[in-house]
C-alpha cells in the first residue's frame, strides 16, 4: 500500500471532543526535520503510518537509508511533538525499513526543495 494511502486510511480516526486527533499528530510531525537535508519527515515521506486508538498513537516511521544514524534522534523529536497534544498520553514510535524508503515517497514540495523535477 502506497504511504498516502495508508496515512489517508487512518485520518478517520477522531478525537472525543470532534476534533481531527490524526490532522494535529500530522502537522505536529511536520516540525520533525531530518537535520541532513532540512525536510520535515511528513514531506520525506519517512511517516508511514499514523494510527490512533484511545489515547495512544503509533506512529510507523522509516529513514532514508538503513544505516541512517538519525534514528534515536528522530524517535525522540516524534515523542516530545506529539506528547503535548491534548488527548494524547502514549507515543508509541516505530522504526521499520520495509518497505524501503524511496524518492517517489516524497511530496511534490520535497521534491522541489531538493531541486528534483
Amino acid at each position: 500500500m502506497e504511504r498516502d494511502q495508508e496515512v489517508q486510511t487512518a485520518e478517520t480516526a477522531q478525537s472525543s471532543d470532534g476534533g481531527d486527533l490524526h490532522d494535529r499528530v500530522i502537522e505536529a510531525l511536520r516540525h520533525v526535520n531530518d537535520p541532513e537535508l532540512g525536510i520535515n519527515v511528513v514531506d520525506l515521506g519517512l511517516i508511514y503510518d499514523v494510527a490512533i486508538e484511545g489515547d495512544t498513537v503509533h506512529v510507523e516511521y522509516t529513514l532514508t537509508t538503513m544505516g541512517c544514524p538519525i534514528g534515536p534522534m528522530i524517535e525522540e523529536q516524534i515523542r516530545q511533538v506529539i506528547d503535548p497534544i491534548e488527548g494524547i498520553e502514549n507515543v508509541d514510535a516505530e522504526m521499520t525499513m520495509s518497505p524501503p524508503w524511496t524518492p517517489d515517497k516524497m511530496s511534490e514540495e520535497a521534491k522541489a526543495a531538493l531541486g528534483m523535477f
